[in-house]
């Protein structure tokens, strides 16, 4: 997951989930519905990455489809973090 508060704007939050077929994005939103992304996904324990220029990049794409490989890297990268957060010692 990855959000954006920046003061002057609105909240902005995205979604992604790893699956057998790669990386896809399964939700996204600005103002109260990128509040309520982000409170689901601190409710249920998801790790949260705050990346405005990943936030931007995702956004461009529809829900649920798969991350094209130019945004790969970025991804894999906050999948990595996420992955380093949940399994740490």
């Amino acid at each position: 997951m990855s959000t954006d508060e920046t003061p002057s704007l609105s909240p902005r939050a995205v979604a992604i989930a790893d699956s057998p077929d790669g990386p896809h994005l399964v939700a996204k939103g600005r103002g109260a519905l990128a509040e309520q992304i982000l409170a689901l996904a601190f409710a249920h324990g998801v790790k949260v990455r705050q990346d405005a220029a990943l936030t931007e990049m995702l956004e461009a794409f529809e829900v649920e489809s798969p991350i094209p490989a130019p945004a790969l890297d970025a991804v894999a990268a906050v999948l990595s973090h996420v992955y380093a957060a949940t399994h740490a010692a």
